[in-house]
Formats: C-alpha cells, structure tokens, sequence
C-alpha cells in the first residue's frame, strides 16, 4: 500500500514483503495459536491491499486559520496530519478534501474536533461531525449547504445533541453466494468495516452449514449481518442480541431482504439461558414458543471479551458449533471449554483489518461421535 504516512500514524504496521508478508506473519501465528486444537489446514481469505475500509474516523486538528484531519503519531508525541489514506474506500478517499475545503469555506470548524465517515460499496456516505459547542440552526443551514454540495449526509454531534442532515444511514448491498442482500447501516453503530473480506466470511459460514437441516440458535446476532443469509438456509432462526437499536436495525433489514422466518430476542446470552431453563420468565419471550424450535446448530460472534463460561457450556448443548471470532486470544481461551464436547473440522482466517496485528477467525465445531 503507497501511503506517505505508512507506519507514522498507528493505523499500519511496517511488514517486510508487504500485503503478503503480513499475511504470512498472521497465518504462522494463528496455526501455533491452535495448533493444539486444529492440526489441518487454516483457509485464508485475503482483504483488498488498499482501500478496503467503509468506515474510518480521523482527528480534526487546527493550526492557525488551517486545518487538517491528524491520527496520533505512533512513533512520538504530537499527532500526524493525514492528507490522504489508502485505507479508506475510493469514496471517502475522495470526499475528505472536499469535505475540508468546504468546512474551511463556510467557517463551521469553530469546537469541531472529530469527523466520521461511513461509506457503502456504491459510495453513499454518511459524514458525523463531532463538535465541543451546541449547534445552532446557522450551523444545520451551513452544513446542509455542504451536504447539497457534495451530495452526502451530514450528522452533527455535541454533546447530548444529534443533528441529522438528510438521514442517518446508509444502504449497503452485499453480494453473498449469487445472491444481493441489502442492509441498512446506521451512523454511530457497529458495522463490519470491510465489506470485501465480510462478504467473504459470512459466505465461508454458509458453507459450514451445508447440509445440516431444522433451526439455527444465533447469539450475539448484531443487526443481521449473518443472520439474514443464514435465514435461506434453515426453516426457522431464533436470534438474540442484548443491543435494543441493533435489534431495530436488524428488523429493518429483514424487511427490507423480505425475509420472514427469524425471531428477534433482546436478551443477553444470560438471559436467555435462564428463559430457556425455566430459572427465569421474561415478557420478551411470552409469544416464542420455544418448545416448537429444533434447533441443533447454534452460531456466535461474539465481542472482543469472547464469550464466558456460562455462554460456552450453554452452546456444547447443541451438535453444530459455527463461532466467529474478532479476537483469536479470547477464541482460544473458550475453545478449551468447547473442545472438551466437541471436534473442531475447519478454520479460518479472515484479513479484515491488513497491515495490523488483527484478524478474525472462523470455526467449525461438531459434537464427538458425530465429525
């Protein structure tokens, strides 16, 4: 990747022998990682060496009657200024000068602090200002000005504050296994941040699925990222998801997907144990009928924390295990509690995040007796 700032920022790390080098690097760590779990072969799905990021967020630093977007400086005190990032899509690439330009132009700079951007594959974008003063209505009638201009969405953040310009979100549309689903990502939420290498894993889980029949148990749904796709494979999917806005998201893009055979829970994985024992009743789970589910695959992605022991001996009840993990440490540290019940038959290695230390990590996990 050609970048004047390349390892100065903190976004890249240097590897020798470039994209591949550090996937090499990866790759070597995550088969030693699991080697006392997993003995064969790893599949590696590589992300776009440049502008692979839909999402990015930058500092807004001044200096004088200048500014400039700025990341922290990795390598000393002080910040970088960023006049350009081969990380971020072709559309916000080509947006954050104009975007500069404009905000210098109209002389709404005044507390603004922070600027993100959200992009879609089709280069819809959603730009949050982030400010440390109330907004006033000269400052909706400037903005609004610019987001004519450029034709994107504005939304301006202080605190306690939310002005939108236009709307809050943007439609992303993902082509999975010859098929397009279509989402709707809203600004501020958690989104996959590239869509190429999400494409990618959410069709490597469908693969996992092959053949296996009854309902799917999704934990930790998000706002549908997996759980759409995965509704065309099974009769019926129960999901769960302790985030409230994240379940609106998640029914929205079932609607707009026109699928109708998933059941939205806002529970904790706790929670739902406890609905699921009988420990506990929740009015969240009175028009689900438990008992008419069969469900022998169950499928996680959990946060960074992984999950914890009462979410993992919960799961070794069911015969399919599919967890996507954002954290290979916190992966290992549970699959010592999986692999006691169950078999690992595949992994994978998913380069969301090139030129750092992270990746995320797909397994494939089936009941001993049955693999």
């Amino acid at each position: 990747m050609d970048c004047k700032h390349f390892g100065e920022c903190g976004a890249c790390i240097v590897y020798e022998n470039g994209y591949e080098g550090q996937l090499s690097e990866k790759l070597e760590l995550n088969r030693k990682r699991f080697e006392s779990f997993f003995s064969g072969d790893i599949a590696v799905f590589k992300s776009p060496d440049a502008h692979y990021r839909a999402r990015s967020e930058f500092k807004l630093w001044h200096e004088g009657d200048a500014i400039h977007y700025a990341m922290n400086n990795a390598t000393k005190d002080g910040v970088i200024f960023v006049e350009e990032c081969p990380q971020v899509n072709e559309y916000i690439a080509q947006l954050m000068p104009k975007l500069l330009e404009q905000i210098g132009k109209k002389k709404i700079d005044f507390k603004l602090f922070g600027i993100d951007f959200l992009s879609s594959s089709s280069g819809e974008i959603v730009v949050s200002m982030l400010y440390h003063r109330r907004l006033d209505d000269a400052w909706k009638e400037l903005a609004t000005e610019i987001a004519e201009r450029l034709g994107i969405y504005i939304i301006g953040r202080s605190r306690k504050q939310k002005v939108v310009i236009g709307q809050d979100y943007i439609t992303e549309h993902l082509h999975i296994q010859e098929r397009e689903y279509k989402f709707h990502y809203i600004e501020n939420s958690f989104t996959q941040p590239n869509p190429r290498v999400n494409e990618q894993m959410v069709s490597w889980a469908m693969k996992q699925f092959s053949g296996l029949s009854g309902d799917l148990l999704e934990l930790y749904c998000g706002a549908g990222n997996f759980t759409i796709p995965f509704a065309t494979l099974f009769d019926k999917v129960l999901a769960t998801e302790i985030s409230k806005s994240s379940i609106n998201a998640a029914k929205e893009n079932m609607k707009l997907n026109s699928i109708d055979n998933i059941e939205f829970v806002r529970m904790s994985v706790e929670e739902f144990v406890e609905a699921l024992d009988g420990v506990r009743e929740f009015r969240r789970m009175k028009d689900i009928e438990i008992n008419a589910y069969n469900i022998h695959t169950i499928f996680v992605d959990p946060p960074r924390s992984g999950m914890d022991e009462i979410s993992c001996n919960f799961a070794t009840r069911y015969d399919n295990i599919l967890y996507i993990s954002c954290n290979p440490e916190t992966l290992v540290r549970d699959l010592d509690i999986l692999s006691k019940t169950h078999d690992i038959t595949d992994m994978a290695l998913f380069d969301q995040f090139p030129y750092t230390h992270h990746v995320e990590m797909g397994v494939k996990l089936i009941k001993k007796g049955l693999s």
